[in-house]
């Protein structure tokens, strides 16, 4: 049955209406006066009292536009309600109406909630107001709320653990979609799920609802700047005969499923009836984050380890389950260790002495521990939760294991910036050395059965699934396990890289980067590619990643051999080229100056064995750490070592930044952007911070480079017009503004315009300097000053990379703290940061590549 709508005449007077014939009715809309420009400013503001309502009754007649509501096919009892209320009683039969509603606080107005942002051990879940039949979206936007309003990771984590503490105890059942919301998503990186809705549909939806007008829409965008406070501000006039009923976190996460399931003809109208009907039941805080999750930017500091730290105390503090012991452990408190750390209340910054605490923290720190753990070997929520609410942590490890197709992250290896000091580091212990490709890094998982592939699959570095962009690997793996016959399962890492299809030598990534990204057939496939597998983290049903590196390396070239087919369009299978730090020094030199004169990036050098180092501890370096050789999921281990050929030119690792604005040319480069601001990724907040200015490594077809030939030739991955991708432009489609409407922490510097942060740069520098200007690593290394790059170069852009995974201000601090020795910072040595210098010095020995 179609869906029919209701609309109002507001130009008639009471007397003069009469019911229309069909199934259509009236609703009452009211639109006030127009607020000052001062209310305007308030947009920003936590409480939905307190933000800018701009009237959508405006000088270009919005207040006549009829306002369009429809309702679904089961509110057939509604419609016939509406369309004939008995005379007598109207009152009595809306408020009938309300009642077969799956929630009753309609006549008791908006849930108010008590606050989040306390000590846990101290919080009462229980206390919070509550829906009947499910957890209410107005807590979670209560929640986002507090997150907005704090940079404190202590308030964050405080804040995320009462939230999923309070949806444990009182509706278990909302937790993983309260997880998925809060972190911003609808499933696990490698599942393939995404909303697919563009700008446009979200503010169409927005003006349906509202009855604003699409100049009205645009003023207060340009007014405000951000998607959720718009829609806040275009609402918050309207107002409904039928109230409905309120949101629950599990119905906008299943809507949001729809959405993003949504295919074939008709999807996009599809899409726009359930934006809209979310956002006609929204109220409050609720429209503007739910707004913000349409738009994919929530713009709260709730990153991944937050949420997972905020997971692992709620199980600490509670039973998610009756069939979950209630025993004290190293990963679980009991109630009377909770009793206890309740009566002394947390001193905040301070350590406190109380035993109870200090018991209670340290149970903590193991169960993050164990979370972090098994999330990043096993990253799904789904899996996780199913398993923490039936047994809670004890046994977690043994419910979610290592498993074939769901990918764990990878190791990644710590830069260094000499021989020197990798031998130094290594401290005489046996190591490999290995060519660090230029490619692309893929981490396999596949399972026989009978000798057939029965499950096979390819995960990037930052776990999507691209198994469609390379059958020729998956038919490789297929020959492979059919030459390896004792094989039943495997992961290996390995990386994909282009290579010459008659002699096999490496081609450039830039070449591997023109094959097509998905559903890729082996006939169409013109860019060969080889397959150098370098380790083994799964094989047979048991983990190896406990297994030193010198066992997982024997494992894997012992079990599967070179193998290059006769077909030339056919993928290759090879093992990474290396020597051992047994032939000599003298060896290892010259095959860094093999892999200096190729096309690799470098060497990685890898720890054979577990050792014990000295740890780092000032000018004494008397305490002895462990340093294992297993394979770290996550972690930038100092058993893997990366040594790039930029070294030779600046700090022995690129940088990989986020550029974040720009100012205009002058010269010749009056029509491009000419310096531009990059920025790190600061993970406890989730924001972009500004590290320097870059105007060094461009040539002018980078600027202009808008064809594949340029792109090609520049080596610079298909790039378009900087000046197109990045246009000065309004509405949530913008790239750049003159205003900074994303998110971020800019410092002293004051770019001419600001870019969205949706790419990642690789950036070379002479060495990491103090600056008065920038904020990045302000804390770590001095109390007034941050850190920047002096003489920054540009080398690429990094498509293999998320802007979450750009160079964080912790790594720019370590790599400083290297540079310095032993010496002192002295805070009060203001210093002119290189960077500005460069800003207004001439730009004509810039242009090379």
């Amino acid at each position: 049955m179609a869906k029919r709508g209701l609309s109002v005449d507001d130009t008639k007077s009471p007397s003069k209406k009469r019911a229309k014939s069909g199934t259509q009715a009236r609703l009452d809309t009211f639109f006030g006066n127009s607020p000052t420009k001062s209310q305007l400013t308030q947009s920003t503001s936590a409480s939905s009292s307190t933000t800018t309502q701009q009237s959508v009754n405006n000088a270009e007649g919005s207040a006549s536009r009829p306002f369009i509501i429809e309702l679904d096919e089961d509110d057939a009892g509604l419609k016939a309600d509406v369309l004939n209320p008995p005379e007598p009683e109207p009152r009595r039969k809306e408020v009938n109406i309300l009642r077969r509603s799956p929630f009753t606080i309609a006549e008791k107005g908006p849930l108010l909630f008590n606050a989040l942002d306390i000590d846990p051990v101290s919080y009462s879940p229980k206390q919070q107001p509550w829906l009947s039949n499910g957890a209410p979206y107005a807590f979670l936007a209560h929640c986002f709320s507090t997150l907005s309003q704090t940079r404190s990771r202590i308030a964050i984590v405080n804040t995320l653990t009462n939230c999923l503490h309070t949806i444990i105890v009182k509706h278990p059942e909302s937790l993983l979609a309260s997880l998925y919301l809060l972190s911003n998503s609808l499933a696990p990186p490698y599942a393939p799920v995404e909303l697919g809705l563009g700008p446009s549909l979200i503010s169409r939806a927005i003006q349906n609802v509202s009855g604003a007008t699409p100049a009205t829409l645009k003023r207060l965008y340009n007014t405000l700047g951000d998607p959720g406070d718009v829609a806040v501000a275009a609402k918050s006039n309207l107002r409904t005969l039928i109230p409905h009923p309120p949101l629950a976190i599990s119905y906008v996460y299943d809507s949001l499923l729809k959405i993003a399931h949504s295919k074939g003809h008709g999807a996009a109208k599809q899409k726009e009836k359930i934006v809209e009907k979310l956002l006609l039941s929204a109220t409050g805080e609720e429209v503007r984050y739910l707004t913000r999750t349409l738009c994919q930017n929530i713009r709260v500091g709730a990153v991944r380890t937050s949420m997972l730290t905020a997971l692992a105390r709620v199980a600490v503090l509670c039973r998610p389950s009756p069939n979950a012991p209630n025993c004290e452990s190293d990963v679980q408190a009991s109630t009377s260790l909770l009793l206890d750390a309740r009566a002394c209340p947390s001193s905040g910054k301070k350590k406190s002495l109380d035993p109870a605490r200090v018991r209670l923290n340290t149970i903590f720190s193991s169960a993050e521990a164990l979370m972090r753990g098994v999330f990043v070997r096993h990253p799904n929520y789904g899996d996780i939760v199913s398993a923490l609410l039936e047994v809670g942590l004890i046994g977690l490890e043994e419910r979610v294991p290592l498993s074939i197709g769901i990918p764990l992250h990878p190791t990644l290896g710590s830069p260094v910036r000499s021989l020197d000091e990798i031998y130094q580091r290594m401290e005489g212990e046996p190591f490999v050395a290995e060519f660090k490709y230029d490619g692309q890094r893929a981490q396999i998982h596949a399972t026989v059965e009978n000798g057939k592939i029965v499950q096979f699959k390819i995960f990037s570095r930052h776990l999507e699934d691209m198994t469609t962009k390379y059958p020729d690997v998956e038919a490789l793996i297929s020959t492979i396990l059919q030459r390896s016959p004792s094989v039943s399962s495997l992961i290996i890492d390995s990386e994909i890289v282009a290579v010459d299809p008659r002699t096999g030598s490496i081609r450039s990534f830039q070449e591997l980067s023109n094959r097509a990204k998905k559903d890729v057939q082996l006939k169409d496939i013109h860019v060969s590619v080889c397959l150098y597998a370098f380790d083994i983290m799964y094989m047979n049903g048991e983990p190896l990643l406990q297994k030193t590196y010198r066992e997982r390396r024997a494992l894997l070239r012992a079990q599967f051999l070179p193998y290059t087919p006769d077909d030339l369009r056919a993928a290759r299978f090879a093992h990474v080229e290396s020597i051992e730090s047994c032939s000599g020094r003298d060896a290892v030199e010259n095959f860094w100056w093999r892999s200096v004169e190729s096309q690799t990036e470098g060497l990685m050098i890898k720890l054979l064995d577990n050792i014990v180092v000295a740890e780092e501890n000032g000018k004494e370096s008397t305490r002895k750490k462990p340093l294992p050789a297993t394979y770290e999921p996550d972690k930038r281990t100092a058993a893997w070592l990366k040594l790039k050929k930029d070294y030779v030119a600046g700090i022995g690792d690129s940088l990989d930044l986020v550029p974040i604005g720009a100012w205009y040319g002058n010269g010749r480069k009056v029509k491009w952007w000419s310096p531009i601001l990059m920025g790190a990724y600061d993970e406890t907040n989730g924001q972009i911070v500004a590290v320097c200015k870059c105007m060094s490594g461009f040539t002018d077809k980078f600027y202009q480079a808008s064809s594949p030939y340029f792109a090609y030739e520049t080596a610079l991955n298909r790039m378009q017009d900087l000046r197109d991708r990045y246009e000065p432009s309004e509405g949530a489609e913008a790239t750049c503004s003159v205003r900074p409407i994303w998110e971020g922490d800019f410092g002293g510097f004051q770019p001419d315009v600001y870019f969205r942060p949706q790419e990642v740069w690789e950036i070379r520098g002479a060495d990491i300097t103090l600056s008065p200007v920038s904020v990045a690593a302000r804390g770590l290394v001095s109390s007034v000053r941050g850190l920047s790059l002096r003489f920054p170069r540009f080398l690429k852009i990094r498509e293999d990379k998320s802007i979450e995974q750009a160079s964080t201000p912790q790594f720019l601090a370590s790599i400083w703290k290297k540079q310095q020795g032993d010496r002192q910072v002295d805070d009060g040595d203001e210093l002119m940061d290189a960077d500005f210098v460069s800003s207004v010095a001439s730009e004509e020995d810039s242009d090379e590549l």
